[in-house]
């Protein structure tokens, strides 16, 4: 959410930045709003004073038996109490509308983001690794014969419809060592606080962290109002929503592997074949809270946490910038991760690190303390690392052998009880 103060300080700024978003004329909306607010409470406010003198006259006037001024007296305050009420409640409607605009609103880009309209003007910062010459023509990971046995698209359906999976065998259990081995090297490795949260949240947190009320149609509610978390994000950044935090335990950094859930609205006919875009999936997320000085070195360093897990997988990827038009509606700057997939002969996206500024710390009222003790926002930043069922699919991908079966990165051995192999029969071996 955007500071309406900014805004009037400096709105032809405001309103630059947000041309690169695609948007324009927004602050002068802003203003109107605004303006009509504070006009009607300093209005309301002067309305309030006449009747409290007007008050405290009545009764003078009715002590020296004057009845004409007493009674027009009595008229003017309740006058006066009728026009306060009047505008107090035209202040709560332009300030209801003004919220309702800037909640709406996407975040500034940083300065450093490219501008375009889609992810064909996104920018590759870099690559690693070398897609894998494997000598023959690759399959997709649900055509591979060694995961074949492990992946039921046939029961999901049947339980659940379109989009979900049933993994058993060989696929659960590598599954759940992806994300095992995650978790440990975020906690081990990068300093990361391994925690569990609920999936099932109020509004207010959805609300914290941009998903309502814009995006209301791309989560799941339960009858009961709960809403089913589309990430990680949502509870580990609302952990420090209404608090004020001590500087000294700055920066937060926590990691979660959850279950998420998304309608994957808008997405119709695209990625319909295998697991790449579920309903139901896993990821293992991270989240920072930082001081706002801090947060674009600690962009930098998850980053570089999410490339490492692939890195250690051995699964060739490349890092993009994402430009204005592809970047999140919460998002000041995003770094895309994209993973080889040798069945697709591309780099899909296995996980967004993302900088957001003190965007969703105002809609949380989540807060530190500067140098002299005043309160200020906090930054939030957050990021995949990585998405499990992705991160399978090109573990399979780009391990996948001629005869069906299925060689695993090395770094998974303890946590498969030192099988590397999965056969062309979908065993473990």
């Amino acid at each position: 959410m955007h500071d309406i103060r900014a805004i009037r300080d400096n709105p032809d700024a405001f309103d630059a930045a947000m041309a690169k978003r695609g948007l324009s004329g927004v602050s002068s909306q802003a203003l109107a709003l605004d303006e009509e607010r504070r006009s009607a409470i300093h209005a309301a406010e002067t309305a309030k004073a006449e009747q409290n003198a007007a008050s405290k006259e009545i009764g003078a006037a009715k002590a020296r038996g004057d009845e004409a001024e007493f009674e027009r007296l009595r008229a003017l305050v309740a006058e006066k109490k009728a026009e306060m009420a009047g505008l107090e409640d035209t202040a709560r409607t332009a300030d209801a509308k003004l919220t309702e605009l800037l909640m709406g609103l996407p975040n500034l880009p940083a300065d450093d983001v490219p501008e375009g309209a889609d992810e064909d003007d996104n920018v590759e910062l870099r690559r690693w690794g070398t897609p894998p010459d494997l000598g023959f023509a690759p399959k997709e990971h649900y055509e591979i014969p060694g995961a074949r046995a492990g992946l039921d698209f046939e029961t999901a359906a049947k339980l659940s419809g379109s989009r979900f999976a049933v993994l058993t065998g060989a696929m659960a259990r590598l599954h759940r060592a992806l994300a095992q081995f995650m978790l440990d090297t975020h906690v081990d490795q990068n300093g990361l606080s391994e925690t569990i949260t609920p999936v099932l949240v109020r509004d207010e947190a959805m609300t914290g962290t941009g998903q309502l009320p814009k995006f209301a149609e791309d989560s799941y509610r339960t009858t009961n109002g709960w809403w089913l978390i589309p990430t990680a994000e949502v509870t580990l950044t609302n952990l420090v929503a209404g608090e004020i935090l001590d500087p000294a335990t700055l920066p937060r950094r926590n990691v979660a592997h959850t279950q998420c859930f998304r309608s994957e609205a808008g997405s119709a006919g695209k990625d319909t074949a295998g697991m790449l875009r579920q309903h139901q999936f896993e990821k293992v997320e991270m989240v920072s809270i930082t001081a706002a000085d801090a947060s674009d070195d600690e962009h930098a360093r998850m980053t570089r946490c999410a490339e490492d897990i692939l890195e250690r997988l051995g699964l060739p990827y490349r890092t993009v910038i994402l430009c204005t038009g592809d970047m999140g509606f919460g998002a000041r700057r995003t770094h895309d991760i994209e993973v080889w997939l040798p069945g697709q002969n591309t780099y899909r996206e296995i996980s967004s690190v993302s900088t957001c500024g003190d965007f969703q710390a105002r809609r949380m009222n989540a807060r530190t303390r500067d140098a002299d003790g005043k309160p200020t926002f906090v930054h939030s930043l957050n990021g995949s690392g990585l998405a499990v069922g992705r991160c399978l699919i090109a573990v399979l991908e780009n391990g996948q052998q001629e005869d069906g079966s299925i060689a695993l990165p090395e770094v998974l051995a303890p946590y498969l009880g030192g099988k590397l192999t999965v056969t062309a029969e979908g065993v473990l071996a």
